[in-house]
């Protein structure tokens, strides 16, 4: 495949959203064609799926959870990923494997969560992971200036605070395929880093 495929990881308010919109187009200007998507969410059986887990009124058991995203990110995988990835496309995505790792693996305590996510993308990893950090007490400040929260967004500080770990655990293990940034930078000091990444990559 010749495409370039980067994930987008993090915590909740860390500014995943902004910073793919600034790094789409980015490469756009550059003459790439670009595929913003995310997970869940991505196609449109991840748009029902994404409303079944992260009901905040649902009532979804861990290993269902886990289940479920794993479901949307196999569909995700060979419907728009690899596609578009064996067109040549930039793939950038909000969120992939290591939000399962971080979330249903760490924070939920779902051991089997690495061989979840292994089969369902069928070993596909990113060329890059741009891993946003912050402090989640900061993060859920920003989150919780919508309307509501998810179901995700709504669990314990202690939560978050296990799911933050997780992704700085799995950043230090494999530190030629991260880019950790810290997420309370500005903006534009933030979107200049990851193009620097993805020049390198390009």
């Amino acid at each position: 495949m010749s495409g370039v495929f980067v994930a987008f990881e993090g915590g909740e308010g860390t500014g995943k959203s902004t910073q793919i919109a600034l790094a789409a187009a980015w490469a756009r200007e550059l003459g790439r064609t670009v595929v913003e998507t995310r997970e869940p969410g991505g196609t449109a059986l991840g748009v029902e799926l994404r409303g079944l887990v992260l009901d905040p009124d649902g009532q979804v058991t861990p290993r269902a959870e886990a289940l479920i995203y794993a479901a949307d990110r196999a569909h995700h995988v060979d419907t728009v990923i690899v596609p578009a990835l064996e067109r040549g496309d930039v793939v950038l995505t909000d969120r992939y494997v290591d939000s399962t790792l971080a979330y249903q693996g760490a924070g939920r305590g779902i051991s089997d969560a690495s061989t979840l996510t292994s089969w369902a993308t069928g070993g596909l990893l990113p060329h890059l992971t741009v891993l946003l950090d912050l402090p989640p007490a900061l993060g859920l400040a920003r989150a919780g200036q919508r309307a509501r929260l998810d179901r995700l967004e709504s669990a314990s500080l202690a939560f978050h605070e296990t799911v933050r770990e997780r992704f700085r655990e799995l950043a230090a293990a494999e530190p030629e395929r991260y880019l950790v940034l810290d997420a309370a930078r500005l903006v534009d000091d933030l979107a200049r880093d990851v193009q620097d990444a993805l020049t390198a990559l390009l």
